[in-house]
């Protein structure tokens, strides 16, 4: 039988977002055993615990059920490993599997092979209880199954996701390079942005493309469940049909819980186009009505105007390097007789902290900059001093997330007369 009370889960996550992730399942399973792992986080739970970290967790890729593990030297140890498990307990023949191999230092030749022996045994097992196997599905299946490989061990998981839990069923209008649901989430979480006066205060984005960031922030705001507009494998395995009426329910708590936020959240962008794609995404996420839109170059537009005593957070992840062309202000340009008169991403950044000092300053409670960026050197071409760099991962591109205090006077130890000063 499956023990459906004490389960062992892992809770995976990009790279860098573990201590993130562990403080948000904390939040979401109060009093759940937990460890921060290399890419992603153990817990131990039940399958009401399995539905709620599925439906609320914002940094999570997937969630996976711990079935089985032991040594391996050969394929064939892997597929009597699989053969231990009881999958009539998960899905009738009438069901469809898909098996995915990751691997660490495995000494296996294929992991094709690898994979295939695992589907075998679970064909095998549910043909000797019911006569049949069950199809392939390699887009939707009804039971994702996982095969992680080590050097020595091997061991499965059920997929109790799905697609992937940055999919989270609003985002359809997409610029060139969209920026992951989960990268946004992890970007807010480092800079400990709540959606509250007292955490991070106002959010402003100026450089939002399809708006990911700003959604973000406004279902942060509004106490909005990150996986409410979606499915998940889970429903249609096994062991849940039972709490069918409990998963309502939950869905239910979640829903009765939002509210209109208690901060502003601002986006703009230098393309017009994005803008409505942004607008039509928070629309379809249900918060177009608590995000201000509007076009414009990030070097020309001032800042917000907030609350009395309210502060502000700049969250951006601009154009850079192969990610996306440069636009406005910054894009080269040609004189009269067709030479580039300069490199975009070069002055697009000296540019922005120019316009940040001119325009971001002045708020008496001070507004705070957050930018993702994967150029290390990006501070001093900013002419500005960071507080906190911190590691992420923009798909495959190694990222720092910098922080700038956007305050009056000089950040640094002021220069000799003649030598231009430096505020941050």
């Amino acid at each position: 039988m499956l023990a459906t009370d004490k389960l062992h889960l892992f809770v995976s996550c990009a790279s860098g977002v573990e201590p993130w992730l562990e403080a948000e399942v904390r939040g979401i399973l109060p009093g759940a055993h937990t460890e921060a792992l290399r890419g992603g986080v153990a817990v131990r739970s039940n399958l009401e615990g399995v539905m709620k970290l599925n439906l609320e967790s914002r940094l999570a890729q997937r969630v996976l059920i711990e079935l089985i593990d032991g040594g391996y030297r050969h394929e064939d140890d892997i597929y009597a490993l699989a053969l231990r498990v009881d999958w009539s307990k998960w899905i009738t023949p009438a069901e469809t599997i898909r098996v995915d191999t990751t691997a660490q230092r495995s000494p296996l030749r294929s992991l094709n092979f690898a994979t295939l022996r695992v589907k075998d045994a679970i064909c095998d097992v549910l043909r000797d209880v019911h006569g049949e196997r069950p199809s392939v599905d390699t887009r939707f299946p009804d039971l994702p199954v996982m095969l992680h490989l080590s050097e020595e061990y091997a061991t499965l998981y059920v997929d109790t996701s799905g697609e992937p839990l940055f999919k989270r069923g609003w985002r359809e209008d997409k610029g060139d390079a969209p920026l992951k649901e989960t990268l946004a989430a992890a970007m807010l979480a480092a800079a400990g942005w709540k959606g509250t006066p007292e955490t991070g205060g106002a959010l402003h984005d100026p450089c939002c493309g399809s708006g990911t960031i700003a959604v973000e922030a406004a279902q942060i705001a509004c106490g909005m469940a990150a996986g409410m507009q979606r499915r998940f494998a889970f429903e249609r395995q096994l062991p849940f049909v039972p709490l069918r009426g409990r998963w309502q329910a939950i869905k239910q708590a979640a829903k009765d819980r939002e509210h209109a936020p208690a901060v502003p959240i601002f986006c703009s962008d230098v393309a017009f186009r994005m803008v409505d794609f942004a607008r039509r995404n928070a629309e379809r996420a249900g918060v177009a009505q608590y995000i201000q839109f509007n076009g414009g170059d990030a070097l020309e537009r001032s800042a917000p105007e907030l609350p009395e005593g309210m502060p502000g957070t700049l969250m951006m992840n601009p154009p850079y390097g192969e990610r996306i062309e440069v636009r406005g202000k910054a894009a080269a340009y040609r004189d009269a007789s067709g030479s580039e008169q300069r490199d975009a991403e070069e002055d697009f950044f000296p540019r922005l902290s120019a316009h940040w000092k001119r325009s971001y300053t002045e708020n008496p409670a001070g507004w705070t900059a957050w930018l993702l960026c994967p150029d290390m050197k990006l501070p001093s071409k900013m002419r500005l001093k960071e507080s906190r760099r911190v590691p992420m991962w923009n798909g495959p591109i190694e990222c720092r997330l910098f922080r700038f205090d956007l305050v009056k006077g000089s950040a640094r130890t002021p220069k000799p007369t003649g030598e231009e000063g430096t505020t941050a």
